[in-house]
């Protein structure tokens, strides 16, 4: 049983290169496919299988036997990328061995480096960009003429609203439904705006549609997937603008629906703004992140002109059926309104556990990183999520040693994290990335050896924090939904609780993976509930 536990936008190190697999066999192509990176990543691996199976491609867990071998990458750090290139270089052996096989590179390093990749590895025949994976049957024609193909066009509408995934390495419980593509917000550490464009929104009916026939399916639970899923607004265009309003006509869900791109986003603004400038800029705000208003969808038929935000869009899945339980990663601080709170607080089947990357403690560091809020701002957040949704688990992302950053503002760092005590949090030392804002303006200049001794200290820090938040489960019991067996044993089932723990129990007669059960907490190691069914 292949293990899916997976948390948020981490690089689960389980998971990286993994090779993804379709239970089916038969005479076609074969597509070798491994994923690096975020769930996203995955994601679209399963989009590129689905793209693919139309033209006759089988996956294979076997590379030798392949005829195309894809790497989808990630380029959030440099050593992500250097994994890429390791892997490569072990491909070389097979593709001298068989000249004929299509080795191509996609994703978000791809998009990074765009032609460049075929001068700097030679063996790659493909390189493809997230936004141009219904190109690759053709560019896989072109390699099979003896020419190398290239396509990292960003897009400002493809969502693949229509493409149906093909369900890799599942287990038949748990899978990934994307809402949105592409991020705005223009972090000044983040090559995420280069790598995957701008924020667009997939139509709602594609979501609820997906969402519903995982259901029948037998799935039960759906994580709702974006670059920045809060952000998450789309808007039904209108037509024939004469139309007068309050028009009952109400349009094909099955049409084309062209979606209209958001406003630039604030942050977009500041980008000529540094330092103390950024912050007074912010601190200055009247309007600040997560205030400014969304429009709400018209009651009644009438969707003409409407919009549906992220916490409209939250309810319509939860209400699908209660047995299907909702999840969404990965999300930014200033667009958890507290509509998404008490959306979340409503319905049951709604887990409480929120990702709220910090990244920082320190207001003038988070000004550098162009995250458009301040630490009290954030403890703000912090504050509504405990009171509207109390008992919510809470994880986050932290950079130690971001540019310029001193002793002082490292401890503000140390001390958000006593403020939050967050559940989880995934931390990394700052790892410049070529074209970012960060890149452009500001000098990497914390010695090594001491942004390794910061990110040791936070990763000490959260390892406490984790085990206290676990160790309040202890007596308790927990609704856990069975999503097989455990790594280390089939005589033990594993599966998560609402606050997204990994809860370990033995197996039962009364209940099976798919189905929910009570188990009482007995006892915690520092990542894992243990208890039995109750």
């Amino acid at each position: 049983m292949i293990d899916f536990k997976l948390q948020d936008k981490t690089h689960d190190e389980t998971r990286q290169g993994e090779a993804l697999v379709l239970d089916k066999k038969g005479d076609g192509k074969k597509l070798y496919i491994e994923s690096y990176g975020c769930q996203m990543n995955f994601a679209d691996s399963e989009i590129v299988a689905s793209i693919l199976s139309e033209t006759g491609f089988e996956t294979t867990s076997d590379y030798q036997n392949a005829d195309v071998i894809f790497i989808n990458t990630c380029s959030i750090r440099e050593n992500a990328e250097q994994r890429v290139r390791n892997r490569l270089s072990q491909f070389g052996v097979e593709k001298r061995r068989n000249p004929k096989l299509v080795v191509g590179v996609l994703g978000c390093m791809a998009e990074r480096l765009k032609a460049k990749f075929l001068e700097e590895e030679k063996l790659v025949d493909v390189v493809v960009g997230p936004d141009a994976y219904r190109d690759l049957p053709k560019l896989i024609n072109q390699v099979e003429d003896g020419h190398k193909a290239v396509n990292v066009i960003l897009s400002r509408e493809e969502t693949y609203a229509d493409v149906s995934p093909v369900r890799l390495n599942t287990n038949g419980i748990t899978a990934f439904v994307t809402i949105m593509r592409g991020c705005d917000n223009m972090c000044s550490f983040c090559v995420v705006p280069f790598t995957r464009g701008r924020e667009r929104s997939r139509d709602p009916f594609s979501i609820l549609k997906e969402a519903r026939e995982l259901f029948e399916n037998g799935y039960r639970e759906v994580t709702l997937l974006g670059q920045n899923v809060d952000s998450y607004l789309w808007e039904q265009p209108i037509s024939n603008p004469s139309q007068r309003e309050g028009s009952s006509e109400i349009p094909n869900q099955n049409d084309h629906l062209n979606l209209s791109l958001k406003q630039i986003d604030e942050a977009d603004e500041m980008n000529t703004l540094t330092g103390d400038d950024l912050l007074e800029a912010l601190l200055n705000k009247k309007d600040l992140p997560g205030t400014r208003a969304k429009k709400v969808s018209p009651s009644g038929g009438d969707l003409e002109g409407a919009s549906i935000n992220f916490a409209q869009l939250l309810a319509m899945v939860a209400e699908i059926h209660p047995d299907l339980r909702v999840r969404f990663s990965t999300s930014h601080p200033k667009d958890i309104t507290d509509e998404v709170l008490y959306t979340i607080a409503k319905y049951d089947n709604i887990c409480n556990y929120i990702h709220l990357p910090v990244q920082s403690g320190n207001s003038r560091v988070l000004a550098l990183m162009n995250r458009t809020y301040t630490r009290e701002w954030y403890m703000n957040r912090i504050d509504a999520i405990r009171r509207i949704i109390p008992g919510c688990a809470i994880s986050s992302d932290i950079i130690a040693g971001f540019c310029t950053e001193t002793e002082e503002e490292h401890q503000d760092t140390l001390s958000i994290m006593d403020y939050a005590k967050y559940n989880f949090a995934y931390t990394f030392s700052y790892s410049e990335r070529p074209g970012t804002l960060a890149a452009r303006k500001y000098k990497d200049d914390v010695p090594e050896d001491v942004k390794a001794r910061r990110l040791a200290e936070i990763f000490k820090k959260q390892q406490e924090d984790s085990l206290a938040c676990l160790e309040e489960f202890v007596g308790k019991t927990v609704k856990v939904l069975i999503e097989g067996f455990s790594k280390k044993s089939d005589k033990e089932y594993r599966g998560r609780n609402d606050e997204n723990a990994m809860v370990v129990f033995p197996v039962t007669d009364n209940v099976k993976p798919g189905e929910y059960a009570n188990v009482y907490i007995e006892r915690c190691t520092s990542a894992t509930l243990i208890g039995k069914v109750v």
